[in-house]
């Protein structure tokens, strides 16, 4: 009790990590976050029971009883921009760049590990975690640079929603008006959380399996070389790949690991009961947690496996000409989307499905759009339920699902209407507009990542559950990767504009952007135990900045 006592007359504090694990380790992560729960309010009202017994190794029912978080997690896995990014690297790289969503996605599967893990150890999801243990100004920060993501993340869905209404109306439902249906159909979605969790992570799960069957289909049609995607996903190379290609790889990793997601997981795992002060239901509910998410992304795997194949078999280094003579013979009524030249064909998830119609049948066409709005509408009503946890998380200021839609919503409405009315004729802007959202996306996952490392690593947070040295060593690497293969991205991507302004803004935002992204990773590596950097108190002079406990 002395202990429990002493750290408790440190809490309003600001300690260094060094000093946080210090003080508090006679504390076990369960048993502190344990206490935490009864002042917290859950986001779930109907939380799922877990049968209790222990003993066996295994357990169908367990599975069963946590299977629900990884699938909705993996949505963001199959979202119009995943869609985008990979029917682009099939039609650019052909099968070159499996190996790469192989690689992205088990990357992915282990940073969405630490953020579960840091959710059922301590009952508080990451946002929760940054307000209390960042200072104020620093969590703040980090609130508007995830809504950011959020935002961007709303603004594709809305996209890839509306592009998929247009195809199955044949036109007859214009862009403009796709994203005016999008926003409204989202509201009537959100009654779907009224009739309970169960049922709500079941029409998630109906949704994956149509994006499943629909793009499954289109696979089957086409029927890619089998022995070219085997090796394509299992051989890590790239033979004659240049800027086009390096470019794709880094699109699908940048599309792949979304920042929001990681906040997200680490909020759907509190939706099980179980006992935090008994270190064997923690235990179980990590081992549950990972094999259910491992599942759930193998799934998302596949299906972006059957996207980036279908085009690597089908649209692979074919020209304008070819597809508008196939077009023509076909009676499509699209042929004036590609010119009579011999440049190559540049697909998008709206003209990808009409080359998918051209060549295959109009059969193939509707059933892409199906297959596209499906995971417009799934990916957004997570987006919502992410929203909803980051806001809550950050200012403890519990916003209802409706007005948090009705404010994302229309952010993401507006620019997004906007260049759909003004350009109803051309829907490359679109595409444009999608391209710069994946580089948005890419600048926040610092945001996400350096924060899950570092509070995964304090003992003082994660107790006998904190991050042993491979995980350290190993997430520490994939953070810095990850941030600089994104980082060429965006670069890249600004120096092909051309345009004089964008450079001046991009070196303005860049100092500050910089110096934050700076200042969590000084935090992580302190967190991580790079001793040499942290900065020590002397008596009388006040805190050194960095983490502090929570009151």
């Amino acid at each position: 009790m002395g202990a429990r006592n002493s750290v408790a007359s440190e809490r309003s504090r600001l300690l260094t990590p060094g000093e946080t694990d210090r003080t508090t380790k006679s504390l076990s992560g369960p048993d502190s976050a344990n206490s935490k729960d009864a002042s917290l309010v859950s986001e779930f009202e109907d939380q799922v029971s877990v049968p209790e017994d222990t003993s066996q190794i295994f357990s169908f029912r367990k599975l069963w009883a946590f299977t629900g978080p990884g699938f909705l997690m993996s949505i963001a896995y199959l979202d119009p921009g995943n869609i985008e990014s990979d029917l682009q690297a099939g039609a650019i790289a052909k099968f070159k760049l499996l190996w790469v969503l192989l690689w992205a996605t088990v990357v992915g599967l282990l940073l969405q590990m630490l953020a579960a893990r840091l959710g059922v150890v301590t009952g508080m999801h990451l946002a929760e975690v940054c307000k209390e243990k960042y200072p104020k100004v620093p969590h703040i920060i980090l609130w508007l640079m995830v809504e950011v993501a959020i935002i961007g993340s709303d603004m594709q869905e809305v996209i890839g929603s509306s592009i998929a209404l247009n195809l199955l109306s044949a036109g007859w439902i214009p862009v403009w008006g796709g994203v005016l249906i999008t926003m409204a159909d989202t509201f009537s979605f959100l009654f779907l959380d009224n009739f309970g969790l169960r049922k709500l992570e079941a029409f998630f799960a109906l949704l994956i399996t149509i994006m499943a069957v629909t793009f499954g289909y289109e696979y089957v049609v086409v029927r890619p070389d089998q022995v070219e995607v085997l090796k394509g996903i299992f051989v890590p190379s790239c033979q004659d790949c240049g800027t086009p290609e390096l470019l794709q790889a880094v699109g699908v990793v940048g599309a792949i690991i979304m920042p929001h997601n990681i906040y997200l997981h680490s909020a759907l795992v509190k939706s099980r009961q179980i006992d935090r002060s008994k270190k064997e239901e923690v235990k179980e509910a990590n081992k549950y947690n990972f094999i259910e998410s491992a599942i759930a992304l193998f799934i998302s795997f596949i299906i972006n496996v059957f996207i980036m194949s279908v085009f690597a078999e089908a649209f692979y280094k074919r020209t304008n000409m070819e597809v508008n003579a196939v077009c023509n013979k076909s009676g499509s009524p699209y042929t004036d989307l590609f010119p009579e030249n011999n440049s190559t064909l540049e697909v998008d998830m709206y003209t990808g499905g009409i080359v998918l119609g051209c060549f295959f049948g109009a059969a193939t066409l509707y059933i892409w759009a199906v297959g596209l709005l499906a995971a417009g509408q799934s990916s957004t009503m997570t987006g919502t339920y992410a929203g909803q946890f980051v806001m809550e998380g950050f200012l403890s200021m519990p916003v209802s699902r409706f007005k948090r839609v009705l404010l994302t919503r229309s952010i993401a409405i507006i620019p997004t209407f906007a260049v759909a009315f003004i350009f109803i004729k051309d829907l490359k802007y679109l595409t444009g507009m999608n391209d710069l959202l994946n580089v948005v996306q890419s600048l926040q996952l610092p945001f996400a990542l350096f924060p899950v490392i570092t509070f995964t690593s304090l003992p003082s947070i994660m107790g006998d559950f904190a991050n042993g040295i491979v995980w350290k060593i190993g997430g520490m690497v994939v953070t810095l990767g990850i941030c600089g293969i994104n980082m060429y991205f965006v670069v890249t991507y600004v120096t092909t504009q051309e345009a004089v302004w964008l450079y001046v803004l991009v070196a303005i935002l860049s100092v500050f952007y910089l110096f934050f992204v700076f200042y969590l990773a000084l935090i992580c590596l302190i967190a991580l135990g790079v001793s040499c950097l942290e900065f020590h108190r002397q008596e009388g002079n006040g805190p050194s900045l960095l983490i502090q406990e929570g009151s």
